[in-house]
């Protein structure tokens, strides 16, 4: 018996694991407020390309796509925000 995937599915998958990756980091930066190892460029990069995909997939009216976008945007904008803020009290001292 094979085993075959549709493209739905394919594109579920993928949308489910690269958004679920950024929940450990999200829970770590809020369990240990720890941010200092954060490139907050590379967040900054992600979360503008994030959001661009976002208008792609509502552009498109594909709803994987902007269900996936706009949870990886809200879970990846969160780490920035918070990274932001550290270094802005930081600097404030």
């Amino acid at each position: 018996m094979a085993f075959a995937l549709d493209t739905d599915t394919v594109g579920y998958l993928a949308a489910t694991l690269t958004t679920a990756s950024f929940v450990p980091q999200v829970w770590h930066s809020l369990r240990s407020r720890t941010f200092a190892g954060l490139s907050l460029r590379m967040y900054t990069m992600f979360c503008t390309g994030v959001a661009l995909w976002l208008a792609y997939g509502l552009m498109l009216g594909q709803w994987p796509i902007v269900v996936a976008n706009a949870l990886t945007l809200a879970l990846s904008g969160a780490i920035l925000l918070l990274g932001l803020r550290a270094r802005w009290r930081a600097r404030a001292r």
